[in-house]
């Protein structure tokens, strides 16, 4: 086995953007992905970060990648994890490469003495699922994902 995780540079930039476009495309909502390569150097490796990445690599090429940024929780009062992204090329699937990502994050959470990690899986992506079970993962049915973006977030934010 030949796995190593890493911190993203901000030279990973466009291999990020490529990975979030194929996570895109498995999820069937590439048409949803605005992002840019400018967007990820701003937002990941500019003066004062708020989202970070790690990469995956198998011997050497880049597999994966998971993106992540700290939360807090107002009942725990402590810092998590929210995992925004993980995602790992299909090709190097079946390795060990997604649990090792979700165990770094875990690790960093608990170095950290943060209270959680938390993420979204689409409801139909059973073999997600069934990997986040297998981890000790729980589904969390009573909250329901609420989102304002577009037109709603545009007349709210504008005081309209």
């Amino acid at each position: 086995m030949s796995l190593a995780l890493r911190a993203a540079r901000p030279e990973d930039a466009a291999l990020i953007l490529t990975l979030i476009r194929e996570l895109a495309a498995f999820e069937k909502l590439l048409h949803e992905v605005d992002a840019s390569e400018a967007d990820l150097q701003r937002d990941l490796f500019g003066a004062a970060p708020r989202v970070f990445a790690d990469i995956a690599e198998w011997q050497g090429e880049p597999v994966g990648f998971s993106l992540w940024f700290y939360t807090y929780s107002t009942f725990q009062g402590r810092h998590g994890i929210w995992l925004e992204d993980l995602y790992v090329r299909p090709e190097a699937r079946g390795r060990g490469i997604g649990k090792a990502m979700i165990e770094a994050l875990c690790q960093r959470a608990v170095s950290e003495r943060l209270g959680r990690v938390e993420w979204w899986v689409l409801d139909w992506n059973t073999s997600a699922i069934g990997f986040y079970t297998a981890l000790g993962g729980e589904m969390m049915e009573d909250w329901t994902k609420v989102r304002l973006s577009g037109p709603g977030l545009k007349r709210l934010g504008e005081g309209a």
